[in-house]
């Protein structure tokens, strides 16, 4: 059963039709109009209609959806970093270009997210591996080339030099 929905300019477009319309979309059904229904019951004080348990799982997944966006640009610095030192042939304006937006996209995740600082080490770890295997990868040099832990410190990773 499709939701009956009503314009509303002041919140973004559309907003859910209230109790007297059909019931409401269910969360695994229409994820775009659950949200939509959501944030409207919170703007009008409706707390009696949350779907609080899906609700609490949507507002953990865009914590982890940050933690992800760490990981993600340590992993981009820390495979060129691995590329650049273990593969010197390969150094070029790209791969310093490649570093640099990734520190920015590190430096804006933390800036938005100081709640993630704590969690750099464990970010810095899983991104790690990854890092080394695509540079095993990207290189073509066997993954036991690189060190099995992170040789790069936190300095390292956002503030070393690089030239082409």
């Amino acid at each position: 059963m499709v939701k009956a929905i009503t314009s509303n300019s002041k919140h973004g477009g559309i907003e859910p039709a209230r109790a007297d319309h059909p019931p409401a979309v269910q969360y695994w059904d229409d994820y775009y109009s659950w949200l939509i229904e959501q944030a409207a019951h919170v703007r009008a004080g409706r707390w009696e209609e949350l779907d609080v348990a899906n609700l609490a799982e949507e507002i953990g997944s865009l914590g982890r959806e940050q933690f992800n966006k760490l990981e993600s640009a340590l992993r981009i610095v820390i495979m060129h970093m691995l590329k650049w030192d273990y593969q010197p042939r390969g150094r070029g304006r790209s791969w310093v270009l490649s570093i640099k937006g990734q520190r920015l996209e590190l430096e804006d995740v933390l800036a938005d997210n100081p709640g993630l600082k704590p969690r750099i080490p464990e970010a810095t770890e899983r991104a790690y591996r990854k890092a080394r295997i695509e540079a095993a990868r990207e290189t073509g040099l066997d993954e036991n080339t690189f060190p099995k832990a992170c040789p790069y410190t936190w300095d390292d990773i956002v503030a070393r030099k690089f030239t082409p």
